[in-house]
């Protein structure tokens, strides 16, 4: 029958010694990954391409939208200033195959725009599309 325990290593090495002996393939190893990181990181100095430039904003063409909001909370649905009663007449009929497309300018508050959603949706437009404009 064999022994379940191992025999002593017999090489005469503290089992200190044998652990760094164990750790120094691993020591290599991530020094290897190191310097290969730093020098592929090197390898190029080509800056990232530079973005499209935006377009300036005189140049810039409103979306195609339902309605626009300005920044100071006016309705406008083709050029023409509307009231909360005559807005909903204006508009095209509520439909599930295609959202109101609502173009809002950037400084617009949430107040306002909250007025307006709770009267879009107490005429029935269950979708909205939302377009604002980026931010500078």
């Amino acid at each position: 029958m064999s022994d379940l325990v191992p025999p002593p290593f017999t090489s005469g090495k503290t089992l200190m010694e044998r652990v760094e002996d164990a750790l120094l393939p691993l020591i290599n190893l991530v020094f290897l990954l190191l310097m290969f990181f730093i020098v592929a990181g090197q390898l190029t100095d080509d800056p990232l391409p530079e973005l499209p430039a935006t377009q300036q904003a005189e140049d810039r063409q409103s979306p195609h939208a339902d309605m626009i909001v300005s920044a100071e909370g006016e309705w406008k649905v083709n050029g023409e200033l509307l009231d909360r009663d005559s807005l909903v007449a204006r508009l095209p009929e509520p439909g599930e195959e295609q959202p109101l497309k609502i173009a809002a300018a950037e400084r617009i508050t949430m107040a306002d725009l909250e007025t307006l959603f709770r009267l879009l949706e107490e005429a029935g437009y269950k979708d909205i599309l939302l377009l604002t404009e980026p931010g500078q």
